[in-house]
């Protein structure tokens, strides 16, 4: 991470928003409206998908996709307003929430302003038609980062953007855009306007791999932490999710975890989630109900950031498409309390300031924070077993903090009735006398 982030970012929440789909209209004004009731979940941080006009030339879908921009400079007119935009920050920093926009700099849609005006930015056919790097994306067009003046172009974006109000920048697919430009722009936004929060969306380790083998540039997780406070995780995500499916040991996936932990600096960051607007619904993932809200909740507890994408928090087992108008079925809004608790026990200081241990992996993940003399131990039945869970407690019974239910734990052993329960321990949990811990994260 870089070394200006502070400690305070271990423990953000974080909520993804699409405008085009969260509310009856799609309109800055819809997300405004909707502000306080996301901020009740515990939320610290409003992220925005795209916000800017969408390209129309080869647009994907009825309305394009938002990462076809037109125009970095303007938002789009669907959503409001410059004026809405500008509302929705200042309604947002009184409820004492900040607010993220999504940074797009690897391409533009194929009728942007900059293609028009700057067609020697862009990488070329043999033609010298515009074109993209990665086939799939047909409705754009890559940047090509030769020429200084486009990085200074672009820079003096974000200046803009964050002189107008806006705290954070969630890069895409940072990894394709090279260092130079992030840690230029890093500097001359904090000589604005210090403190603003930069999450880079980190790609996968096989798309890396294909870059580098065509002679592209693909910078890796190591590298964006100079710049960045925090990263995706999608250094290890096809292994969580062939976790998830049962497709592999959950072990597999916990020693990645380790890897992380070794492999990043000291006091890495890296957001967790279940979902996103480019990945599977936890809810259509999950093999069962109960499973979705254990990975949720482990994913919650582990240290780093965490994401709630919208209509989360209403079970929603569909993800919305890019390019149309999907709105979220909001329904009863039935797991708001349930996040709320996760992002709550996500604030404790134990969390913050203690250090992090998982003891063991099949059927049941179990885990805790340890700090200030106290524990949070939490028991994750990932794998949807149904007999009774060995647990690393003395025996005796605990109020689990999520449901409210006291738990027996006897000879060494619980029910495995509930998908996921976290207690609060008086005695530090690594003192016990069967400690046997698989991975320590130490946050100090």
């Amino acid at each position: 991470m870089a070394i200006e982030t502070p400690d305070s970012m271990r423990n953000l929440v974080i909520y993804e928003v699409y405008v085009r789909d969260h509310g009856p209209r799609g309109t800055f004004k819809d997300v405004e409206s909707d502000l306080e009731r996301i901020r009740d979940l515990g939320v610290d941080v409003v992220w925005l998908m795209p916000i800017h006009p969408i390209g129309k030339l080869n647009k994907k879908g009825g309305l394009g996709c938002p990462y076809s921009i037109a125009n970095y400079e303007e938002v789009n007119p669907d959503y409001g307003s410059q004026a809405d935009f500008e509302h929705l920050l200042d309604r947002a920093h009184q409820l004492g929430l900040k607010v993220m926009i999504d940074v797009v700099y690897n391409h533009t849609s194929h009728d942007s302003k900059l293609v028009h005006e700057h067609p020697e930015w862009f990488h070329q056919d043999v033609n010298g038609k515009p074109v993209t790097t990665v086939p799939e994306w047909s409705d754009v067009i890559d940047l090509k980062y030769a020429d200084e003046a486009i990085e200074t172009y672009l820079v003096n974006v974000l200046k803009m953007w964050a002189k107008l109000g806006v705290d954070g920048f969630r890069c895409d697919v940072a990894s394709l855009v090279p260092m130079r430009m992030w840690m230029r722009a890093r500097r001359a936004v904090a000589e604005i306007k210090p403190g603003v929060i930069w999450l880079a969306e980190s790609v996968h380790l096989g798309f890396i791999e294909m870059r580098r083998s065509k002679g592209l540039s693909a910078v890796s997780d190591s590298e964006l932490y100079q710049a960045f406070d925090m990263m995706y995780d999608y250094d290890i995500w096809p292994i969580w999710q062939a976790a998830v499916l049962g497709k592999t040991r959950l072990g597999d996936y916990l020693q990645m975890l380790r890897f992380q932990s070794g492999m990043y600096p000291g006091n890495y960051l890296k957001m967790r989630c279940v979902e996103n607007h480019d990945q599977t619904r936890i809810m259509r993932l999950a093999p069962s109900y109960n499973q979705a809200l254990a990975w949720t909740a482990f994913l919650a507890f582990l240290p780093g950031p965490f994401l709630i994408y919208a209509g989360q928090e209403s079970a929603a087992p569909v993800r919305p498409t890019l390019f149309d108008r999907d709105p979220i079925q909001w329904g009863t809004y039935s797991l708001s309390q349930f996040l709320k608790t996760l992002t709550g026990l996500k604030k404790n200081l134990i969390q913050e300031k203690g250090w992090f241990t998982i003891f063991n992996d099949e059927p049941s993940i179990q885990a805790a924070w340890n700090g200030n003399g106290k524990s949070l131990f939490g028991v994750f039945n990932v794998a949807g077993d149904n007999a009774d869970v060995i647990v690393h407690l003395p025996d005796g019974d605990y109020r689990d903090l999520i449901t409210g239910n006291v738990v027996a734990v006897k000879e060494g052993k619980m029910p495995a009735a509930e998908a996921v329960c976290i207690f609060e321990v008086d005695t530090p949990v690594e003192k016990q006398p069967f400690y046997s811990p698989l991975i320590d994260f130490h946050m100090d």
